[in-house]
């Protein structure tokens, strides 16, 4: 695509979250994840899994508020790769630290249907991990959820459209928006 296609794109978008909004969704996620690992971690340093590619602005954003010591890693797996509908989970990068005896925070950008954050989580906890938890800055509302799973931590909740910005992508593009935005077009 061209950069006027999608300027146009993004013009036509509706605002559904603001920077400011998303600003203040990572302060109160990064004080509830910090108030848990006081009270249940102890003095163990927690590692924190970013998911590749989408979750990497989320927690550029809610690690630099996090006042607690942490190792970070990060994976890739991918359902979408530049398609704007998921198939079949991918491990295209496995982290290169153990989560055995660990206790595991996976940052990801958007919780949709779940399949992929559920995945991970159980692969963590077959792998050894001490605990799981899970945050994501956007919770997409509608009812094709996978069952018996949720994210222990969500920044927003939003609207069942396309979604771009705070790491989440059309075909690559509009990752690095501040704010979340609903593309208006109908996208191939």
């Amino acid at each position: 695509m061209q950069a006027s296609q999608l300027n146009a794109l993004l013009a036509s978008a509706d605002c559904l979250v603001s920077s400011a909004a998303m600003d203040a969704a990572y302060a109160r996620l990064a004080a509830a994840i910090e108030q848990d690992w006081v009270a249940h971690i102890q003095d163990e340093v927690p590692l924190v899994l970013v998911v590749m590619s989408g979750g990497l602005v989320a927690a550029g954003k809610l690690l630099s508020r996090l006042h607690y010591p942490v190792e970070l890693d990060y994976l890739h797996v991918s359902r979408y790769g530049e398609a704007t509908q998921g198939g079949v989970l991918h491990w295209l990068v496995r982290p290169r630290h153990s989560v055995a005896k660990r206790h595991v925070l996976i940052v990801d950008d958007i919780f949709d249907e779940g399949i992929t954050l559920r995945e991970i989580t159980e692969a963590c906890l077959r792998d050894g991990a001490t605990s799981v938890r899970s945050v994501v800055a956007v919770d997409k509302d509608h009812a094709r959820k996978v069952s018996n799973f949720r994210p222990d931590y969500v920044g927003v909740t939003v609207e069942d459209r396309f979604l771009v910005g705070e790491g989440m992508d059309y075909r690559g593009y509009f990752r690095s928006l501040n704010g979340i935005y609903a593309l208006n077009e109908t996208l191939k």
